[in-house]
């Protein structure tokens, strides 16, 4: 990407997505792809008054040799000094800022068991920063620059620096980096999407109910007093961030006990490093009863069973499929992009998109439907012929969906 249109996504990324202001203290977590803009970033969060920036670069290689060099135990123990950098972001003047660049064919051939205890480990390491995140105690957002493997991924036809170029053309677009005025672009599409947020939330839904020709039939509980959010989050300190850039979501939570059916996924899912595909989870009473996939269903086991709560879902979004990002008729596979090109669900742990939630114990925010887990992990569900109904307290039925888009 030209120097120009890198120093306009660093400002975008900057103000819109992180929201960095005087005083914050700021990581930037960045592959070394993203060196460039990650450098872009520092400078602009100093220029907006940041008290200091921690900038953390991950080498896939090394991540990659770690993973297949060392036991289940070793990567299991997790240095405590590792722990408590990432936990001490854990208060309002916190920023935590990703770069990202995945390869999707990373961990191929690593043992998926190996994988499975290490995202277990990290869960209860990192725990007091993934609460944080979660009930937006702290601002963080995802972005992303692309790497030869990723590329590759997505156009396998192309020479690698042409499928390189076609990505970053990509992320231009579902950025709005191409509109002569960014900043003002993303006002107006989170405006459009917390208006979408305040319809769904006004209605009062005791649930929505799935249907597609794939299979999918599912019943989606909503708990009493839920709310729809999208694009700008409220923190704890007042300020709004925006979590995922790109984004075409709006997005709250199901009744951990109260989904039943089943659901047919519409895109592969790539999970640490691993592709899913061709996969359908059956749920009763909300717990994930059966599962099947034509590909990765040791690694979709293995998120199942990673501990109680992934036994359940933890979110349900919405997004339209004449999006963006769906225009581009592009499989990204990485769910930054895919979830947001794509209606999806969430199994494991929910945002509290509850009213009240913040007075409440996580005893109470169970008691009310809530899922607790160590794991959130999204899949695609929306297609052009998916339907999605509203369904009352009295029983009254409000098309919501229907043709993949939004019926209101």
């Amino acid at each position: 990407m030209n120097k120009a249109l890198l120093k306009k996504y660093a400002k975008l990324v900057t103000t819109v997505g992180a929201n960095v202001g005087k005083d914050d203290d700021v990581l930037i977590n960045s592959s070394l792809e993203g060196v460039p803009l990650s450098r872009l970033i520092c400078e602009e969060c100093y220029k907006a008054g940041a008290r200091r920036v921690h900038v953390n670069y991950n080498d896939r290689a090394v991540s990659r040799l770690k993973f297949l060099n060392e036991n289940i135990e070793t990567l299991a123990d997790i240095r405590p000094f590792v722990a408590d950098m990432k936990n001490s972001y854990d208060r309002p003047d916190c920023v935590v800022i990703q770069v990202l660049s995945d390869d999707p064919h990373l961990y191929d051939g690593v043992e998926p068991r190996k994988l499975a205890e290490y995202s277990k480990a990290a869960d209860k390491a990192f725990k007091r920063y993934y609460d944080c995140a979660m009930t937006n105690k702290i601002r963080w957002t995802l972005c992303a620059v692309p790497c030869r493997e990723w590329a590759k991924t997505v156009f396998p036809g192309d020479s690698p620096a042409a499928a390189e170029k076609k990505l970053w053309d990509m992320i231009v677009k579902t950025m709005r980096l191409d509109a002569p005025d960014a900043i003002a672009a993303w006002e107006k599409h989170c405006a459009s999407l917390t208006e979408h947020s305040a319809v769904m939330t006004a209605q009062k839904f005791s649930a929505l109910h799935y249907t597609d020709p794939s299979g999918t039939d599912l019943t989606v509980g909503l708990p009493e007093g839920y709310y729809f959010s999208g694009a700008r989050e409220p923190s704890a300190c007042g300020k709004y961030f925006c979590a995922n850039m790109p984004t075409e979501e709006i997005f709250s939570l199901p009744d951990r006990n109260r989904v039943d059916g089943v659901v047919y996924a519409s895109m592969p899912l790539v999970h640490d490093g691993n592709v899913i595909d061709g996969f359908w989870l059956k749920l009763q009473n909300g717990r994930i009863v059966d599962f099947g996939a034509k590909r990765g269903e040791e690694i979709l086991k293995n998120i199942i069973e990673s501990d109680e709560g992934s036994h359940y879902l933890g979110e349900v979004a919405l997004v339209q499929y004449d999006s963006p990002i769906r225009a581009l008729d592009t499989l990204f596979f990485d769910t930054l992009f895919d979830e947001n090109a794509s209606c999806h669900l969430a199994i494991g742990r929910a945002y509290p998109l509850l009213e009240g939630a913040d007075s409440m114990t996580d005893e109470q925010l169970a008691a009310r439907g809530v899922n607790f887990s160590g794991v959130h992990v999204d899949f695609m569900i929306g297609t052009r012929e998916l339907s999605v109904d509203g369904i009352k307290q009295d029983g009254s039925v409000v098309p919501v969906f229907r043709h993949g888009n939004f019926a209101f």
